[in-house]
């Protein structure tokens, strides 16, 4: 721990992980908008939250934090090690930028909502809603209040995590309903199979984003800047490029590959198995580099032992 205070690079890292997180909530309230506009239903927190701020006459982000400092007491008491600066930028930026987002949205866009446009937004909304997610759990800098009951209950319960988060988000769920909170598909898709959505983001986006942050922070530079733009606008590309590709392949599997087909599908796996090694290359490179300062830090506490001795 006292390595990590006195390390010059550790402050630049926490910084440009808040940055991160930052970004991460405010996607998140985006996709989260989009959702609500959309009329296809929200987390069961921010529903229960949309759905009492209602009746109480308080905008969503008063609320929301009034109630998150609330919760945040009995986490401080029971694990305060949950707590971080992601969990502030969480607790008092998602309601507020939920708000913003949806008067801006409602200002730029007039249109009868039908059921085409509330599909598009709400598979939009769980697409942003999970990026969001994923950089904001991934700049790990702590979790969100909300987030922090389920596991506390798990380790003083002595009850499956998976269990306390059901019983939890159920509970909000029947709660959110009982006072008109938006409840809907998007409600059982962000409860029950958003992980999956959340670790495809994780392994294509959020992991490799954080370790460059971390790699930057240890030796910053223009250069770095650069080169991280460059990654950062190829990994976008080739994620678009990828996911259509995909939904192509799937329609065309409806009537049966020809053979000009096949051949492409070969071509397109030669390239995947390509990239693979390239991973394969970058991953071995970054464990040596972690290893490295793995044994940087031993010898730095040997060192400290030996003089305090």
């Amino acid at each position: 721990m006292t390595e990590n205070l006195n390390n010059p690079h550790r402050w630049l890292e926490m910084f440009l992980k808040s940055i991160l997180s930052f970004i991460g909530v405010a996607i998140l309230a985006i996709g989260a908008m989009l959702c609500k506009e959309g009329n296809v239903g929200l987390d069961p927190f921010t529903a229960l939250n949309i759905g009492v701020s209602g009746k109480i006459h308080l905008s969503l982000g008063t609320y929301q934090l009034l109630t998150n400092v609330f919760i945040i007491i009995f986490v401080i008491l029971l694990d305060r090690k949950k707590i971080g600066i992601g969990t502030i930028i969480n607790m008092v930026f998602a309601g507020f930028m939920i708000d913003w987002f949806s008067a801006f949205y409602n200002t730029v866009f007039h249109y009868h909502l039908t059921f085409l446009t509330g599909i598009a937004n709400g598979i939009l909304g769980l697409l942003l809603f999970t990026l969001g997610t994923s950089l904001y759990m991934t700049a790990n800098l702590g979790v969100a209040p909300y987030d922090a009951l389920a596991p506390i209950a798990s380790n003083r319960l002595h009850i499956k995590y998976k269990y306390c988060r059901m019983i939890q988000d159920i509970g909000f769920m029947i709660a959110a309903l009982i006072m008109g909170g938006p409840i809907g598909l998007a409600t059982i898709i962000i409860s029950f199979f958003a992980g999956p959505l959340i670790t495809f983001w994780d392994n294509h986006v959020s992991d490799n984003l954080v370790n460059t942050l971390v790699e930057f922070s240890k030796n910053p530079s223009s250069r770095k800047i650069g080169h991280g733009f460059d990654i950062a606008g190829k990994s976008t590309y080739n994620l678009v490029k990828h996911s259509y590709n995909h939904t192509v392949e799937i329609q065309e599997k409806l009537s049966h590959y020809s053979d000009q087909q096949l051949q492409q599908k070969e071509k397109q796996i030669r390239r995947t198995l390509k990239d693979a090694r390239i991973v394969l290359k970058n991953s071995i490179i970054q464990y040596g580099m972690v290893k490295k300062e793995e044994r940087r830090r031993e010898r730095a506490e040997n060192h400290e032992s030996y003089e305090k001795k």
